[in-house]
């Protein structure tokens, strides 16, 4: 099921210089690991669950049994924080043979609070390159996870206002593109997404018939890696999002390109 935050909400006004372009009329970017710093804070507090067990196993065994068990419970508890501290503390019971106290079962449940509660940290360049997409293009933000968690990291983003419409999803699949795609009113031809998962970023949205340019995090989910052929007609690679409108346009999907 899709979630709509501000559906086709205004954002701030566009500049006045904007003028809508051929091509590539809308343009949807990822939240996490693309716009502000994720994926690394799960690393971090993955070591740190990682000590808490060390009376029973070593790391190695942890993090295989934890991936396990993501991967067993997304269908159950979908992606982000709360299904990951759902998962260690699964995976610290399994681990320990039922021996793990109260005491560290409290602080795994602190080490998902914490990475809940961590400020929204914007990636470097992000707000100069929305504002330089948001000139020519409609802009809408297409990430997904818990939906609480999203709205807040949305809002405390501080970048919001230069998006048309947000959307918070519990997948990102070619249906679910096609239905963002449909309440934005545009054709698969004629959107980009920039993201950094190639799996949930792009090549749904090259399935679809869409564009994709692909911003590598250097911190990548095992569950969200995937590959995809570079001679893709529509793929675009680049090293940071201040690349992102050169690669719109060196893949010919603007005017003058």
């Amino acid at each position: 099921m899709v979630r709509t935050v501000g559906h086709r909400r205004r954002g701030g006004q566009r500049r006045p210089d904007y003028t809508p372009r051929v091509g590539i009329e809308v343009i949807g970017i990822d939240g996490d690991d693309t716009l502000w710093h994720s994926e690394g804070h799960f690393h971090v507090t993955e070591q740190r669950f990682v000590e808490i067990l060390e009376p029973w196993v070593d790391a190695a065994t942890v993090s295989s049994a934890l991936l396990e068990a993501e991967r067993r419970n997304l269908a159950l508890f979908g992606y982000g924080v709360k299904g990951f501290t759902l998962s260690m503390i699964e995976t610290s019971l399994t681990l320990s043979g039922h021996r793990i106290d109260a005491s560290r079962i409290e602080r795994i449940l602190s080490l998902g609070k914490e990475l809940l509660a961590h400020p929204v940290e914007l990636l470097d360049g992000v707000a100069e390159t929305l504002d330089v997409l948001r000139a020519g293009h409609r802009l809408v933000l297409i990430t997904k996870g818990d939906l609480f968690h999203q709205e807040s990291k949305v809002a405390a983003s501080g970048v919001a206002e230069l998006f048309e419409g947000i959307e918070i999803v519990a997948e990102k699949d070619p249906a679910t593109y096609a239905r963002v795609l449909g309440r934005m009113g545009a054709e698969p031809a004629d959107f980009c997404m920039v993201g950094n998962s190639v799996r949930s970023d792009i090549v749904p949205v090259l399935e679809l018939g869409g564009a994709g340019v692909h911003v590598p995090y250097h911190v990548t989910w095992a569950l969200e890696q995937a590959d995809i052929s570079d001679g893709h007609p529509r793929l675009a690679r680049v090293t940071g999002i201040r690349e992102a409108p050169a690669a719109i346009a060196a893949l010919g999907l603007t005017a003058g390109a």
